[in-house]
């Protein structure tokens, strides 16, 4: 909040406000200023990571434009940490991987105050801001482990709990601890080791938590709750010789009545599933022929998503190619089960399509929200490039969907090898469906070969091989497989290895160049 003084007259001016990238360099002066002996600032990627995880908890109070205090925090799931947790383990080495937007629990990181400023009940400030946050969140509490600094003068005449006791009744000041407990904050356990770098504290800190009065426990809704399972129907197309439109759609709805009278969430179709509409007519060049197929798509989708509603199924309708604005592209349809749609570009052609077609590739790579979860989907040759699946894994992508179109067994061993790959760097679920059979006088369309399946991460609760499903080879079917979400949440944090928790984020990372 700005005082009311005039700027140029008074000594200070101070608001209140969120952090933005451009005042690293403040920040900076103000952690090298105080912790010298623990390293000073944290390089500048983790203060952007947490700007870019949950840029609302991260508060800054400054004076005439300049930041000279802070406060970071994160929500989490706080019974998957429990009490007993270090720093760098609740707060993802202060990257906030652990950041859970559905979470109960505002967890503070750290406080900072520029020393000349610390006279000013600047701490205070933030520490409202923090609880009006967590009011506004809805969340049970604030939690925080509090340094001890003062401790190193009486480690070897008291144990820490007796330190914190003497703190309690005022008779031992602490800079830290005095201040939170005059901030309404309560000592629930001491904690060891939870900053082991910190020899002021000697490795030691307290869990102190602040409750919420207004806290309303969140109840589930009657209908439309987001799921915790999804059962996934996925389709191995037969190519066959059409003789229009509607029987290709006739084709489709026979699969997605199938998958729905099954109760499946989500069906998936190859790519170029409407390929065999080629071979309507003759065309002369292979560039003719993908360029009236495209005429087809709008005809195409606009049914589909009407099956979608009829039959209350989220349908990824492969992909189909478009033309817009005169550049050929291809196309996958998110057609959700309420009405609405949306699109993933294909982002790498291959260079058969770029050569043949003159096919141009996308610019975006998207997560979508689903009434079962977070989804990303990846065009065939595009889950051969491992940075696409990464990004939206980073957005919180739980489950990829890969329609492809592959004319050999090594063509597919390439999606197949790629896609398990990206189950197990991305802890993730990965759905991959393709076409099978062959297209006499359509050109580029004339054989193919596929085996469906669905991946998992490769830990002690998936399957042993990490293959939750898989189709017979060349064999128009349906596979239809449950997947539990809750799992990916639990080896995030507990499994063997912790992929997206043990990332070096302070040695690499992958950024989307193209503006959107």
């Amino acid at each position: 909040m700005t005082t009311d003084y005039d700027k140029e007259t008074s000594e200070h001016l101070l608001n209140l406000r969120n952090l933005t990238v451009n005042d690293y360099d403040d920040l900076k002066h103000v952690m090298d200023t105080l912790y010298p002996d623990m390293g000073g600032a944290w390089p500048k990627d983790k203060f952007l990571a947490q700007l870019q995880v949950f840029p609302e908890g991260q508060i800054c109070i400054e004076d005439h434009g300049k930041v000279v205090a802070a406060a970071f925090s994160l929500v989490v799931d706080y019974d998957k940490f429990g009490d007993q947790h270090t720093y760098d383990e609740i707060s993802g080495n202060a990257y906030l991987t652990t950041h859970d937007p559905s979470g109960d629990v505002l967890y503070g990181i750290e406080v900072v105050v520029l020393p000349d400023y610390q006279g000013m009940r600047l701490g205070r400030r933030l520490y409202e801001a923090r609880k009006e946050l967590c009011r506004n969140l809805n969340l049970k509490s604030i939690v925080a482990g509090g340094r001890i600094p003062n401790y190193q003068n009486y480690a070897n005449t008291m144990s820490p709990q007796q330190y914190i006791e003497q703190v309690r009744k005022r008779l031992i000041f602490d800079p830290i601890l005095t201040f939170q407990l005059s901030n309404d904050f309560e000592v629930k356990r001491v904690l060891k080791d939870y900053l082991p770098e910190d020899q002021e504290s000697k490795g030691y800190a307290t869990l102190l938590e602040w409750t919420n009065l207004y806290y309303e426990k969140k109840q589930s809704p009657l209908f439309g709750a987001v799921k915790t399972h999804a059962r996934i129907g996925c389709v191995q197309w037969q190519m066959r010789r059409l003789k229009s439109v509607e029987e290709l759609i006739q084709q489709v709805e026979f699969f997605i009545d199938a998958l729905s009278d099954y109760q499946c969430d989500l069906a998936l179709l190859p790519e170029f599933f409407n390929a065999p509409l080629m071979g309507l007519e003759d065309h002369k060049t292979s560039l003719d022929a993908i360029k009236a197929l495209a005429l087809f798509s709008d005809e195409i989708i606009e049914n589909i998503s009407k099956l979608a509603v009829s039959y209350n199924i989220n349908i990824i309708a492969g992909s189909l190619p478009v033309i817009k604005e005169g550049q050929l592209y291809n196309v996958s349809y998110l057609c959700r089960r309420d009405g609405t749609m949306e699109t993933q570009f294909k982002i790498h052609p291959t260079p058969h399509e770029k050569r043949a077609w003159i096919m141009q590739g996308g610019d975006q790579v998207q997560v979508f929200d689903t009434d079962f979860g977070k989804i990303g989907i990846l065009i065939c040759y595009d889950v051969e490039f491992p940075e696409l699946s990464r990004l939206q894994n980073e957005k919180g992508m739980q489950m990829l969907l890969v329609p492809f179109w592959t004319d050999t067994k090594n063509a597919y061993l390439r999606v197949r090898c790629c896609a398990q790959a990206r189950a197990i760097e991305n802890e993730c679920y990965v759905v991959i469906a393709g076409s099978v059979g062959n297209l006499p006088k359509v050109e580029s369309a004339d054989i193919q070969y596929a085996q469906s399946a669905v991946f998992s991460p490769s830990d002690f609760s998936f399957p042993h091989d990490a293959i939750m499903a898989e189709s017979t080879p060349n064999t128009e079917m349906t596979i239809i497989v449950d997947l539990d979400l809750t799992k990916l949440e639990k080896l995030r944090y507990e499994g063997s290895v912790q992929n997206y928790v043990d990332r070096r984020r302070d040695l690499y990372q992958i950024n989307w160049l193209k503006k959107s």
